[in-house]
């Protein structure tokens, strides 16, 4: 009965009251505004910006040296051949560096008495590598290691290079796999267990998906930073787009290789780093989402 009174009177259209319309209007007008006023400032800020660069007196050096954009086409194959050597140097480091980082954040968030001497080794790793520059670290392993003379031991400048990017950033990144971990309520640690979960079911199927999704924008951030990091291995004699930037400069004092390679890592970073704010966003919203229910 109610269902067929209701399909012979259907519900009004719900129509806005004359307070809402006024404070809707009212929106528009301040979005305007402050659209029309960040218009204003970007153009004042950046055309200032521009001007003083171009009516300086160094502007047409700059721009011969810097910017010569034939030079530039005419290196740009020979960058990207480079190039392509910062790409597998990234794919190979990133999929290591989680390996590793993962492995340390678990033995520093486990409690076994058992492992007791590793959690105190992989602190004291987390403790040094974090506190030395990536490029004190290739130097380091670059010309430490042959040095050693041991057979067996590669002299390989990429495997080297590889080497103490991943050793660095598996330091980082193991820290932020631990926090995501400690950041799990352990609430759903107990309610794993009361289910008949073990530990290590536990880990796997609540806490570690729970705390990979939380740190996964610091983690982008992270492999953004690992992406522009792969360029100081250069200083080992690896042909990647920086030494490939290097050498064509070397050979007509022309520093627009450079600008060339800058770009170059611009067309992976940007993207990379939107999509890094994207979840970043994402998971705020989540959790203001979570925290209104």
């Amino acid at each position: 009965m109610a269902t067929g009174a209701s399909s012979a009177f259907p519900a009004a259209a719900h129509q806005p009251s004359s307070v809402e319309i006024a404070r809707q209007e009212s929106r528009r007008r301040k979005n305007r505004k402050n659209r029309a006023i960040s218009a204003v400032s970007s153009f004042l800020v950046l055309g200032t910006l521009v001007l003083i660069v171009v009516l300086s007196p160094g502007f047409k050096t700059l721009r011969d040296t810097f910017f010569d954009w034939a030079y530039g086409v005419e290196v740009l194959p020979k960058v990207i051949l480079g190039f392509t050597t910062n790409i597998f140097l990234t794919i190979i480091a990133s999929i290591l560096v989680g390996t590793i980082a993962l492995s340390i954040a678990l033995v520093r968030t486990s409690k076994s008495p058992a492992l007791a001497p590793i959690r105190f080794l992989a602190t004291a790793y987390v403790d040094v590598f974090r506190s030395i520059p990536l490029i004190l670290v290739i130097l380091l392993v670059g010309f430490g290691i042959p040095a050693l003379q041991i057979s067996g031991l590669t002299s390989n400048v990429l495997i080297l290079g590889t080497l103490a990017v991943v050793i660095t950033y598996s330091a980082y990144v193991a820290e932020v796999i631990r926090s995501g971990i400690l950041s799990v309520h352990p609430s759903q640690k107990a309610a794993a267990r009361s289910l008949g979960l073990n530990n290590w079911q536990t880990l796997r199927h609540v806490v570690l998906p729970q705390a990979l999704r939380k740190v996964t924008p610091p983690l982008l951030n992270d492999l953004v930073a690992l992406i522009k990091d792969t360029g100081l291995v250069s200083i080992l004699g690896v042909t990647d787009a920086v030494r490939a930037a290097q050498i064509e400069t070397s050979r007509s004092f022309n520093y627009t290789p450079y600008i060339t390679a800058a770009v170059l890592f611009l067309c992976i970073t940007i993207p990379l780093t939107r999509f890094t704010d994207r979840s970043l966003r994402k998971s705020l919203s989540a959790q203001n989402a979570q925290g209104q229910a």
